[in-house]
């Protein structure tokens, strides 16, 4: 890995070159040494608990239930890829705003690049990890990790018991080890995918995975915040109980009403501040809607009345991506401002916005609110995939546990999702 004072040629670079010159301009450094010697040479800083006062700014209790506008094509623009991947019939409530404004596009075939995506809580399994211990860089990683963790990472993902994996305050840390696990497995079985790689995206732990793969954490950083951040939601769910379901709507659906709803049957059995919102965007037809138990209660009881398909509890301890996150807001910051981010060395796109970062100072920003916040991935997924009708798509890698996001991709960009592969764990 480069030197931290080769962040800010990035842009410089990036117009001077191809994208698979620049990368491998990038990886030049340690194409002869292992990843986390790499990774943590760029600074290796202890992350201080104390606390510090970081003042968040309020959000609005629910969120438009929209999706991403369809836009129109505009074909033979390799600059501007603009072309909408919504399955015929599903409910698009804007048109004619392109999307492809909010991604790096190389002015080059998109067949010749790359895009790493990262997946989130609820992809852990026991015996993930097995198949990358042939690789000597991914013990050291697990090793240490769980210096770092205070327990035996690799035991737990290969031995389980699953109980305890699933616990927000473990699976968070083996999600993200896994994930980087992943990348060593892709650098040693297929090169071009790294050195031609033009973004990366995580979802909600998973943007932890792409920020440090494009430099702006050190390995011991980001674990330390992955730690932090585990432990604090963890704590946040036991104060204020929670839950999550994914909801399946049709045209006609009246989801927000639904949820207006939910929250006034709340206040009517006491719970005072009820919240009840989307956490996170899947794609046209399914949200993930999560607050209150008493909130989700009613969704459940009320489905034909809204006009919502189906309703599935997520086996989650806390409602992720909402208000009731907010406790864990303010130790995780305070770990956050307490290390220096470097200026991302490729293009990595947030879940708040779907928008790739511009600078390390929107990473400060945006980090926090992840937290409570929803996951737009499927926004995500439109800016990083739009592009003019006929041409090709970039080679896409799940890197981590399961194929989560690969099955969300077929929803939302069944042609994209033709040339997605994941990496076996």
């Amino acid at each position: 890995m480069v030197s931290i004072g080769k962040c800010h040629q990035w842009y410089y670079f990036f117009k001077k070159t191809s994208t698979k010159r620049l990368i491998n301009t990038l990886y030049s450094a340690s194409s002869e040494s292992n990843y986390l010697n790499h990774r943590t040479q760029l600074r290796c800083m202890s992350i201080d608990n104390s606390s510090k006062n970081t003042n968040e700014t309020d959000i609005k209790k629910l969120l438009e239930d929209g999706t991403v506008p369809e836009e129109s094509s505009v074909v033979g623009d390799t600059e501007n890829w603009t072309t909408s991947p919504y399955p015929k019939g599903s409910y698009v409530p804007h048109k004619n705003q392109s999307q492809a404004q909010h991604a790096l596009r190389p002015n080059v075939d998109p067949k010749e690049t790359s895009i790493l995506l990262f997946p989130g809580q609820g992809t852990q399994f026991v015996g993930m990890g097995k198949n990358l211990l042939v690789f000597p860089q991914v013990v050291e990683m697990f090793e240490a990790a769980s210096e770092i963790l205070k327990y035996n990472l690799l035991k737990l993902c290969l031995e389980g018991p699953k109980s305890k994996l699933d616990q927000t305050i473990y699976s968070q840390p083996a999600i993200f080890v896994c994930s980087l696990g992943a990348i060593e497995k892709l650098k040693e079985e297929q090169l071009s995918a790294i050195e031609n790689c033009m973004a990366v995206a995580g979802y909600s732990i998973g943007e932890f995975a792409a920020l440090t793969f494009a430099g702006c954490f050190s390995f011991e950083q980001a674990v330390n915040l992955v730690k932090v951040r585990a432990e604090a939601m963890h704590y946040a769910s036991e104060i204020e109980p929670g839950g999550m379901a994914n909801i399946h709507i049709r045209p006609d659906s009246k989801l927000k009403y639904a949820m207006k709803m939910a929250k006034d049957w709340c206040l009517d059995k006491g719970i005072e501040n009820p919240i009840c919102s989307i956490s996170n965007y899947l794609n046209p037809d399914c949200k993930v809607v999560a607050g209150h138990l008493e909130a989700l209660k009613y969704l459940e009881s009320n489905l034909k009345q809204y006009n919502l398909r189906k309703m599935q509890r997520l086996n989650v301890s806390g409602a992720f991506h909402t208000d009731l996150m907010r406790p864990a807001v303010e130790p995780f910051a305070a770990a956050l401002h307490n290390i220096k981010i470097a200026e991302p060395l490729i293009a990595v796109h947030s879940n708040i916005d779907g928008k790739r970062y511009q600078n390390s100072a929107q990473i400060y920003r945006n980090l926090p609110k992840q937290i409570y916040k929803p996951v737009k991935w499927e926004q995500t997924l439109h800016i990083l995939y739009e592009r003019p009708i006929g041409s090709n798509f970039p080679d896409t890698y799940e890197c981590g546990p399961g194929s989560t996001l690969r099955n969300l991709l077929k929803t939302v960009n069944s042609k994209a999702h033709c040339s997605c592969q994941t990496i076996d764990i």
